[in-house]
């Protein structure tokens, strides 16, 4: 048993650095499992050949949310700070066609609504519902990011009947976390949980048995301005120790359960 990150970005650039050195001491922490997130074809194919180094990676294949819809969102003059290359919508969601089978969970996908506007919202919900589908189709844990739209994201998964699902990095309501939660889906609490009201709260109210654990590196450090890395979940293990009133053995038992119940595999 041991402890886990279930969403990280190992290939950012800006931990390709020291990303032995971040790999070291996440063993060094307790931790035996990585969930590295895809974000684009490029993206998932870096996550790939880094689970294929890394026995501790296991490879979650995405399309991020703006992504879906960046190319009709630049021709018709939407900013949005994004660098490297862009891809279609059909290319995306064929490249995750073509390698379902090579995922551990398929993720992130989700809505955005904070980056994309309204307009292209129709657009953006026909590429998650598609992801969704292939995900359901092979069986596959669904790693969601979702921004502003929160809801209707839920709607969808009811809808399409998807039950293996984490919400990651959860900012919407506590109150709609719960509901989440009844639905059977999981939440992952980052690193930030200590200065944040709301990974607090939702640490506090939500069953325990829907609670998983994630970095988001090198984003939500625990500590202001400093980024975060997956040995930073023994923080957070520590923290819902102490507000749980129970030893960090038992929080690990608790996670790793849930960690079970979603992908099939112990971490």
């Amino acid at each position: 048993m041991g402890l886990f990150d279930v969403h990280a970005h190992l290939t950012h650039p800006r931990l390709a650095p020291d990303l032995d050195g971040i790999l070291s001491r996440a063993r060094d922490a307790g931790l035996t499992s990585i969930v590295a997130n895809g974000l684009n074809p490029d993206d998932n194919e870096a996550v790939l050949a880094l689970a294929k180094r890394e026995s501790m990676v296991r490879p979650a294949l995405g399309f991020y949310p703006v992504d879906t819809v960046l190319l009709p969102m630049r021709e018709a003059g939407v900013e949005y700070p994004r660098e490297g290359r862009e891809c279609s919508a059909q290319e995306g969601v064929e490249y995750l066609e073509r390698n379902v089978e090579r995922a551990f969970a398929i993720g992130e996908i989700g809505l955005d609504g904070y980056w994309v506007p309204e307009a292209f919202w129709p657009a953006q919900e026909e590429v998650f519902r598609r992801c969704v589908e292939l995900a359901l189709a092979a069986d596959k844990a669904i790693i969601i990011h979702t921004r502003k739209r929160e809801q209707r994201t839920l709607e969808l998964l009811d809808e399409l009947g998807a039950e293996r699902v984490n919400w990651h990095c959860f900012g919407s309501r506590v109150k709609l976390a719960r509901r989440i939660a009844e639905r059977g889906h999981y939440l992952s609490i980052p690193a930030s949980a200590r200065r944040s009201e709301s990974f607090t709260r939702m640490l506090e109210t939500l069953p325990r048995d829907r609670i998983l654990l994630e970095t988001d590196c090198p984003y939500l450090g625990p500590e202001p301005g400093v980024g975060s890395e997956p040995a930073h979940v023994a923080r957070t293990a520590a923290y819902a120790a102490e507000l749980w009133k129970v030893s960090q053995a038992d929080v690990t038992a608790q996670v790793a359960d849930n960690y079970e119940r979603l992908f099939g595999v112990a971490p």
